[in-house]
């Protein structure tokens, strides 16, 4: 999954327009066009297509948390790591999205996935810990579907 794709998924996901996406990155300081969201949004065959760099796709995450939960205290925004790997993703949304791990195996199980506690427990550990275990693309790829679900189910 390209970091292209993990914008789409969470745009429908949270069921946010364009507009809205560029007021997400407003909060970390991004001052972003709805054109340029729009062309990171696109399929790779489109003309208008951009790639969307991973500092960019951190930055989102870090916006959506300030979206969701306020700015810190001192208002200061995280640095974005070296490499935003699947466990990083995973913990912005879970931060972002002020969800338990009950939560969580919600959403893996409206999309017929079956992921334990302890297993989940692990992608949220220090990479270097004994029981750290990286996030496989398959496991966020179904957690952003079944927030998909979740968020749907919801608004209706």
């Amino acid at each position: 999954m390209t970091n292209n794709d993990i914008l789409r998924r969470l745009r429908y996901a949270l069921e946010i327009n364009d507009t809205e996406v560029a007021k997400i990155f407003a909060h970390v300081g991004e001052d972003l066009r709805p054109d340029q969201v729009r062309s990171w949004l696109r399929r790779e065959d489109h003309g208008d297509f951009e790639g969307l760099p991973e500092l960019m796709l951190c930055r989102f995450l870090d916006g959506l948390i300030i979206e969701k939960r306020g700015a810190r205290p001192d208002g200061a925004v995280p640095a974005p790591p070296e490499h935003l790997s699947n466990n990083e993703i995973l913990k912005k949304l879970r931060i972002a999205l002020t969800m338990r791990d009950e939560d969580m195996i919600a959403v893996f199980q409206l999309e017929g996935f079956v992921v334990t506690k302890a297993e989940l427990g692990s992608f949220f550990r220090k990479e270097g810990q004994r029981n750290f275990s990286k996030c496989p693309e398959q496991v966020l790829r179904k957690f952003l579907q079944g927030l998909g679900k979740k968020v749907g189910s919801e608004g209706a």
